[in-house]
């Protein structure tokens, strides 16, 4: 604690006296930061980002009047540990042991929240948090995720409404949608099955349709409840100096999707409205992690941040998009309902995915277990129904290896690393994983960690009792 103490107390000596890297012009008021987090929600799953038909009026609204990220990516498609690394800039096998779903964020990890409020400005979760009570204490103030029927979102405008109005202020608005399970006619006009673009790794059956309408009515349930929010800026006079960031915490909760390390799993939509900063209706294409998010606020707050970050400020892209703040991004997959060990090397055109547990398959986390598309897919395997791409869930073992050319393949169907053409490619790539690897002090666990849910069923399994051997 003294350690984490003496980094407070330097970070923000630094940010407060050695100048910073805030887009803020001279005398201008620091501004308001709002983070929106969907939970569960695929990257190109709203209209901002081509969807054709699934209803998100507001978050595209966002896109219009701010920046759209083409590649951003998540450092890890699992909620507790994507939300830990978000919170403290760093990777998630770098937070303490916070790496796999459900462990709570250790007390000594430095976030970007506290270093907000202890420089002044009034911070508050409303929604979903995940890491644990020790990262709850970090706010000032907790507004609860409210009903399912309000989708976590209940409290928002709320947590608006009551800020103090002397002081600048941060707010963590995390949605519960789309994750599952789902309830039929939760919005007004529910979508339906033809609204739907089933990707070719999963079956296009009916089942699967009707699974993914209702994934789509809480992705527009969510962007109800934003457009509260901005409405409720509006009437306070809130807008012009508000910057406002959302993202998903990993990809949709489907099969080769959520806590997988291919695109649609560790892709994510990452939109900034920032007025007078950021040009209306401007998009990058320039690669940038969730790992970034925390310096980035903190440098617009005006705080240099902490040097516990591994992350790195992209406030450059908000005033020139074309510019380069990285090279690559790195994703994991540990523990989510089943054991794995998976890293990735993403640049703009590759996918470089490293697995360690090869003897395992690729099985999706529970609650995508007992979906309508998965147990549906257990029928059509039987049949000798499914092609390649939706096989992958079954596939064991599963390659050490893979390589996807994303800008040819943006499905990651074809794993180029026995290609002789891309041998020079898959050696960079592998050299830059390593060297990552090295950087962060990555490791394989010794030991394997059982499994919780059945693989077939999704239903839980009896554990072995702790300090026996499985």
């Amino acid at each position: 604690m003294i350690i984490r103490e003496l980094c407070l107390c330097l970070g923000l000596i630094t940010g407060l006296f050695a100048g910073t890297h805030s887009l803020l012009a001279e005398g201008q008021d620091r501004p308001n930061i709002i983070l929106f987090i969907a939970d569960d929600m695929g990257w190109d799953d709203c209209g901002a980002y081509g969807h054709p038909h699934i209803q998100t009026p507001n978050i595209d609204q966002l896109a219009r009047e701010g920046m759209r990220f083409d590649n951003a990516y998540l450092t890890c498609s699992s909620c507790s540990p994507s939300r830990s690394s978000i919170i403290t800039g760093r990777y998630p096998h770098s937070t303490g042991g916070a790496f796999q779903l459900h462990n709570p964020l250790p007390a000594d990890q430095i976030t970007f929240v506290e270093l907000l409020k202890e420089a002044g400005y009034y911070t508050s979760l409303a929604g979903k948090l995940h890491p644990g009570k020790t990262t709850r204490d970090r706010f000032e103030k907790i507004y609860s995720t409210g009903k399912k029927e309000t989708g976590g979102c209940g409290e928002w405008v709320k947590s608006l409404q009551e800020r103090p109005t002397d002081r600048p202020f941060f707010l963590w608005l995390a949605s519960l949608d789309p994750h599952r399970p789902y309830s039929p006619n939760i919005i007004p006009k529910p979508h339906t099955s033809a609204d739907v673009v089933v990707p070719p790794y999963l079956p296009d059956v009916p089942e699967t349709r009707g699974d993914l309408a209702l994934y789509y009515d809480e992705i527009s349930r969510f962007d109800h409840y934003v457009g509260e929010v901005l409405d409720e800026l509006d009437k306070q006079s809130q807008r012009d100096n508000t910057m406002i960031l959302f993202i998903s915490d990993n990809g949709r909760p489907f099969p080769r999707c959520k806590t997988t390390i291919y695109n649609s799993g560790v892709k994510t939509p990452f939109i900034v409205r920032w007025p007078g900063v950021v040009k209306p209706g401007s998009h990058s294409n320039s690669l940038v992690s969730t790992v970034d998010i925390a310096p980035t606020f903190c440098n617009v707050a005006g705080l240099k941040g902490s040097k516990t970050f591994q992350g790195v400020d992209f406030q450059p892209l908000l005033k020139n998009p074309e510019q380069t703040i990285r090279d690559h991004t790195f994703s994991e997959h540990n523990w989510h309902d089943f054991d794995d060990h998976q890293r990735s090397c993403h640049s703009l055109r590759f996918n470089y995915i490293r697995t360690a547990y090869t003897d395992f398959p690729g099985t999706p986390p529970a609650d995508a277990v007992r979906s309508p598309t998965y147990q549906v897919m257990h029928k059509l395997k039987d049949q000798h129904l499914l092609n390649a791409a939706q096989l992958n869930p079954y596939l064991v073992p599963r390659p050490a290896e893979e390589l996807y050319d994303v800008i040819n393949d943006p499905h990651e169907l074809y794993n180029l690393v026995n290609d002789p053409k891309y041998q020079a490619e898959l050696r960079k790539q592998r050299a830059r994983l390593n060297r990552w690897i090295l950087e962060t002090e990555d490791t394989i666990p010794q030991t394997r960690r059982p499994n919780g849910f059945d693989r077939v069923t999704g239903d839980a399994v009896k554990l072995p009792s702790a300090g026996k051997k499985k």
